[in-house]
């Protein structure tokens, strides 16, 4: 049986992959890690995780994670991260600047990146020293 949930790829098709593409999965994956990490956390009305969610995944967050974790990335992952930030989407939301949605993407493709290859324990280690700077930026905002 296929396995959907862990979709692995091999190098070359992952090479194929555009960055707005990972970057399409990587927003997926910070969803969902970032609800299970609000869920773990305690908040149990579905109020609190939404609104607490919004923050930590908006672009601003993510810009301000990215900021955190450049510094730990390899050579392969700050290429992915580099392609990701210069990916030319059709639009910018309103509620970000174009250089916060750019750091977004390219956090969002490194993760896209790490999970469709099966490092699951590299996006646990990023996320990790993401999610402290993502949280003091929502706090802010």
């Amino acid at each position: 049986m296929t396995d959907f949930f862990h979709p692995m790829m091999e190098e070359q098709a992952l090479k194929q992959c555009s960055s707005l593409a990972l970057a399409h999965m990587g927003d997926s994956v910070y969803e969902i890690m970032t609800r299970g990490y609000l869920i773990r956390s305690g908040l149990v009305t579905s109020r609190n995780m939404h609104r607490k969610t919004i923050h930590l995944v908006c672009a601003g967050a993510q810009a301000a994670g990215a900021q955190a974790i450049q510094p730990m990335l390899t050579e392969a992952e700050h290429t992915i991260f580099r392609h990701g930030r210069n990916a030319k989407p059709k639009s910018v939301p309103k509620s970000a600047t174009p250089a916060e949605y750019a750091l977004a993407t390219a956090v969002e493709a490194l993760f896209g990146w790490l999970y469709l290859s099966g490092q699951y324990d590299r996006i646990n280690e990023l996320f990790a020293v993401l999610l402290p700077a993502a949280e003091e930026w929502a706090e802010q905002h």
